[in-house]
């Protein structure tokens, strides 16, 4: 059965409409995608900073079946566990997984460049900016757009894309002209604000490369990822009300002491604390989840249009990415019949998209209040022995996620709590920080394991 041609309007030029561009685009449809922004290749400026991202196995997964895998590893910096700052000025490292396993900083704009480079590479594809999507009419699928001098049009290709973002126009027409549309969307109580760490002399790194750094606090912390230019995006993640919040910290002698009290070890390399803090905005990081993503077998929603996540599981960008990979897969097995690619890439995504969100939460709380508790640390390294005694039986719940592209989200979050609730029974178990490498103790898990199997 073959395929025939297709016009596919995609709306948002970003990381995953970009992908998802060069996905279709080597099908040999013709690919037209619309960004409400300018070109961020030409503009100077507009790029500007943003928290890097983490790439991760199931990103580079999709990256490498398109075929552009390497042009990302040239700008992608490998690191291979939490650098753990302290409060009293020491450190300590916490690999990811196995030797050699890492996450990968990128530059989100770095990123999202590479791959519009990559769309354009195809004749069949177009990219236009300064193109917003102003809405849908489902009755006849087509889509509204307006230029940046207010020229209206509309376009009715076979398919409609939307991967606009958390803020979807794509998904707000459908929510509002359809009915029994579920919407949900949830702010976390902090805010996020970029920081950073300059390069030393001859672009050197003042702090060790190769690590996602973090100064967990409790109820906020402070993450570094590395550039390649040697220096670090740093992001606060901080309230935004109450004692210690973004509200309270409102002159530069506040922000100066609450740093040098809270980041002592990360001042002295930060020569631009003040004026980022009070020049770079405030941001709030919220969870979408909704439902339908599709609208019959003409529109689907992809990427965070779909499922916006929170950014502590690192998974957001590789979530979307994973998307591209099923629906490709989806279209070789069912070739022209859209209805039941579009219903089957819903039904397999939509599960696997909520437990991400709920996944990426949790991380949070880890991140901020536990990477550095002893019995966390602990926990972690009982986890580890166990993964690599018996590599086929317990696969920690991070690598689950982050080093197991084979594993859906849905089963990486049933798994990993079946897991928690065998660990919060060892840990219980006394002396368990001199006998966790002893054969009576790997049993009891193994039996644990199979008891929650069967």
């Amino acid at each position: 059965m073959t395929q025939s041609k297709k016009e596919v309007g995609i709306i948002g030029s970003g990381l995953v409409g970009s992908l998802l561009s060069v996905y279709l685009a080597q099908r040999g449809w013709n690919i037209n995608v619309y960004e409400r922004r300018p070109d961020m290749r030409k503009v100077s400026g507009l790029a500007g900073r943003s928290i890097n991202l983490a790439l991760s196995d199931r990103g580079w997964k999709a990256l490498r079946e398109v075929g552009i895998e390497h042009k990302i590893k040239d700008i992608a910096i490998p690191m291979y566990g939490r650098y753990i700052h302290t409060q009293d000025g020491n450190s300590q490292f916490i690999p990811y997984g196995k030797k050699d396993q890492a996450i990968y900083s990128v530059s989100r704009s770095g990123i999202n460049m590479a791959l519009m480079d990559a769309a354009e590479t195809y004749s069949n594809v177009k990219l236009h900016f300064d193109t917003r999507c102003t809405g849908i009419d489902l009755k006849t699928y087509t889509v509204e757009l307006e230029n940046e001098h207010h020229q209206k049009k509309t376009i009715q290709p076979d398919l409609v894309f939307g991967s606009d973002g958390a803020f979807s126009a794509i998904r707000l027409s459908q929510q509002t002209s359809t009915d029994r549309f579920d919407y949900q969307q949830f702010y976390i109580d902090c805010g996020y604000k970029e920081l950073h760490i300059p390069a030393g002399p001859n672009n050197s790194f003042l702090i060790e490369k190769n690590a996602l750094h973090i100064w967990p606090r409790g109820k906020y912390m402070m993450i570094a990822l590395p550039n390649n230019d040697g220096s670090f995006t740093c992001t606060l993640f901080f309230p935004f009300e109450g004692e210690k919040s973004f509200a309270a910290l409102n002159s530069k002698e506040k922000v100066q002491a609450f740093f040098e009290a809270e980041f002592s070890d990360a001042v002295p390399l930060m020569p631009s604390l003040l004026h980022d803090f009070f020049t770079n905005p405030t941001s709030s990081l919220v969870t979408v989840k909704c439902y339908p993503w599709v609208y019959q077998d003409k529109m689907a929603m992809i990427g965070d249009a779909a499922h916006a996540i929170v950014p502590f599981f690192g998974q957001g960008m590789n979530c979307g990415f994973e998307d591209c990979s099923v629906l490709n897969s989806l279209i070789d097995t069912y070739k022209d019949d859209w209805k039941t690619i579009l219903s089957t890439y819903q039904a397999l995504r939509k599960p696997d998209g909520d437990a991400i969100a709920d996944l990426a939460i949790a991380n949070f709380i880890e991140m901020r209040d536990l990477v550095s508790n002893p019995v966390f640390q602990l926990q972690k390294k009982i986890e580890a022995h166990m993964s690599t005694k018996y590599p086929d039986v317990w696969i920690p719940a991070y690598s689950l996620v982050t080093f197991s592209p084979h594993i859906r989200y849905s089963e990486a979050l049933q798994r990993g709590q079946k897991q928690e609730q065998i660990m919060k029974k060892v840990m219980q178990i006394p002396q368990i920080e001199t006998l966790y490498e002893g054969e009576e103790i790997e049993l009891y898990i193994l039996n644990e394991i199979k008891a929650e199997t069967n």
